[in-house]
Parts: C-alpha cells; sequence; structure tokens
C-alpha cells in the first residue's frame, strides 16, 4: 500500500485536493490517504499555519499532496517551511502548450526547475525602527549542486539537449556568482548537453518573445517563481500549471495556483492542474503506467474543450472535469 499524505489548505486548495483523490481513487492503485492541516484556516483554529503532527505525518510518507493556502501576515509561509523541513530541494514546473487552449505559442514544451529552498525564500526578515527592512539571501554551494544536478539529470532522462542558467551575476556577484559559476563546473560532466546562461531580466523576455529556445531552465528560487507563473501564462495560465517539490525521500506535489477565496464553494475550480500534479507524483512514485494516461487523459479532454471550466471558456463543474478525465483514463488501451 502507498500512503500520501494530503493538505488540502484553504478556498479552493480543498476542492482541487478533493478532485485529485477522487481520480486517484479510480486508478487500480493500492493507496491510503492521510489528512493533515496547514494554512490560514488551520491558523485560526490551532493557532500556527504548520502544525508540527502535519510534519510528521509528511515525513512518514514518500509523497504529499498540497493544495493551496491564504497567507497569514507576519507568519512564515507553510509551504516553503514544509518544502525545507522534507528538504524538497527541486521544484519542477513543467510548460507546456495544449491543444485546444488558444494561447501565444502552440509550440512550447520546456521544464523549470528551481532551487526550492533558500535563496531570497530563505525566510530571515529583520526590520530596523520601522523604517530599514532587510531580507537575507542565501546561495550556498551545496544545495546549487544539488539542483543543478537535479536540472542536467533531468534533461538527460527526458533527451532534453540543453539546460538554461537563469540568474543575475552582474549584480548580484556573491551568490549569484556562485550559482552560475557551480553551474558550469557541473556542465562538464554532461558533456552530451548544451550548457548556456542568461539574465534573468533577459530571460522574462526570452519567454514572451521566443519560448522556443528553452528546453531545461534551473534557476534560484524567487526567479524561478517569478518566471514559472510568467510561463504559465504563455499556455493557459495557472489553472494548467502544476508543479512537484522533489527531494531524494520525499516529494510534495501542487498546482501553483493560489486559495482563490473569490471562487471557493462555487465547485467551479480547475482541477487540471492538481490532476496534472498526480501525474508527476505517480511517477516519482514509480507508477508511470498511470501517470502516462493521466497526461494523455487530460491532454484530450482539453482538446475536446466539452468539460472546461470558467476560466479557460468553458461552463462546467470542478467534478465535470474530473468524471470526463476518468472517462478518457478508462478509454486508453
Amino acid at each position: 500500500m502507498i500512503k500520501i499524505t494530503t493538505i488540502p489548505g484553504d478556498g479552493i486548495g480543498q476542492e482541487v485536493v478533493e478532485s485529485g483523490i477522487t481520480l486517484l481513487e479510480s486508478l487500480d492503485l493500492n493507496l491510503e490517504f492521510i489528512e493533515a492541516k496547514a494554512g490560514k484556516d488551520c491558523f485560526e483554529k490551532c493557532g500556527t499555519t504548520l502544525p508540527e503532527e502535519t510534519i510528521k505525518k509528511a515525513k512518514k510518507t514518500k509523497a504529499t499532496m498540497f493544495g493551496a493556502i491564504t497567507s497569514v501576515p507576519e507568519k512564515k509561509s507553510p509551504i516553503i517551511t514544509l518544502r525545507k523541513e522534507l528538504n524538497a530541494y527541486a521544484n519542477v514546473r513543467p510548460i507546456k502548450s495544449f491543444e485546444g487552449i488558444k494561447s501565444l505559442y502552440n509550440d512550447i514544451d520546456f521544464i523549470i526547475v528551481r532551487e526550492n529552498t533558500e535563496g531570497m525564500y530563505f525566510q530571515n526578515e529583520t526590520c530596523e525602527k520601522n523604517d530599514i527592512a532587510i531580507a537575507e539571501r542565501v546561495i550556498t554551494k551545496k544545495a546549487s549542486e544539488k539542483v543543478i544536478n537535479f536540472a542536467f539529470n533531468k534533461a538527460k532522462i527526458n533527451n532534453r539537449k540543453k539546460v538554461t542558467c537563469v540568474h543575475k551575476a552582474n549584480v548580484l556577484k556573491k551568490t549569484d556568482g556562485l550559482f552560475k559559476e557551480t553551474f558550469y563546473k557541473i556542465s562538464n560532466n554532461y558533456p552530451k548537453i548544451d550548457a548556456e546562461d542568461f539574465y534573468v531580466d533577459a530571460t522574462a523576455m526570452y519567454l514572451v518573445m521566443k519560448p522556443q529556445i528553452f528546453d531545461v531552465i534551473v534557476t534560484t528560487n524567487l526567479f524561478g517563481d517569478i518566471l514559472s507563473d510568467e510561463a504559465a501564462g504563455l499556455v493557459g495560465g495557472l489553472g494548467l500549471a502544476p508543479s512537484g517539490n522533489l527531494g531524494d525521500k520525499h516529494g510534495i506535489f501542487e498546482p501553483i495556483h493560489g486559495s482563490a477565496p473569490d471562487i471557493a464553494g462555487k465547485k467551479i475550480a480547475n482541477p487540471i492542474a492538481m490532476i496534472l500534479s498526480m501525474s508527476m507524483m505517480l511517477e516519482f512514485l514509480g507508477e508511470k503506467y498511470y501517470s502516462d494516461k493521466i497526461n494523455i487523459a487530460t491532454e484530450n479532454v482539453i482538446k475536446k474543450r466539452k468539460s472546461l471550466t470558467p476560466d479557460l471558456g468553458g461552463n462546467a463543474k470542478t467534478i465535470d472535469v474530473v468524471n470526463a478525465i476518468i472517462k478518457e483514463i478508462h478509454e486508453i488501451k
């Protein structure tokens, strides 16, 4: 039996996690779901956004499903904290065009790999007399080596030809200088994969003007967060954007959208990003057969445009999309 921790969180996070569980339960897999708490609702009930019990549950399972949370002022982000606790050091975000979705380009297919445990998200901020706020940016050689090796291995396994390092070493000479230097040293171990680097501002422009040039991008925490949301906008929005936070022992899988309190409870949340995240989770758990089926079925549903939520121009409810994908899965031979 495969045990999976589920953290629905707030708003539509609860709805999309329920959708993911519904889909997984339709497969011929022996799964057990262990629910845990995090987020704003949790804070109001328990006095913390991430209880120790939730961390303990996640550490006992290889995979965690994470919905979405509403931030609480002056409290550390529960998802960032959980990534650190589980040492899920690589955030992987596939960016791919879908037939049936009107977007700027129909030929995009690349992966963003983002360092997930340090950088500007080190979560160490101070304030001096309310006039000056200071945030610590931490880049270490050890963490850089791990995520850069991960990116090159990802490229190798998926037959990708190039890895692009994104940084701002012309200004952040020490921190991004270390990241860039580490990148090129590691690239020597992968002679069959091209290595290049761009400044983050130039990358933001290239994503809009010529995103086809990218294959695998590896970058630091904040840059990767911003660029991956920008890239999601190129292929239809955050409702189609899955992600996996991967480490050597644990993985956390989540859509990259927020808790969307404005539509919470209306049963129109788009479950596709979560469902694609479940595909990533199953691949991580060694169930590639079902992972591939979910991807194909989801692409088929999007292509047919018969069961899409309002954010994608349809009028379907969340459960309609889930049921349509489940039906497609069982029709795939």
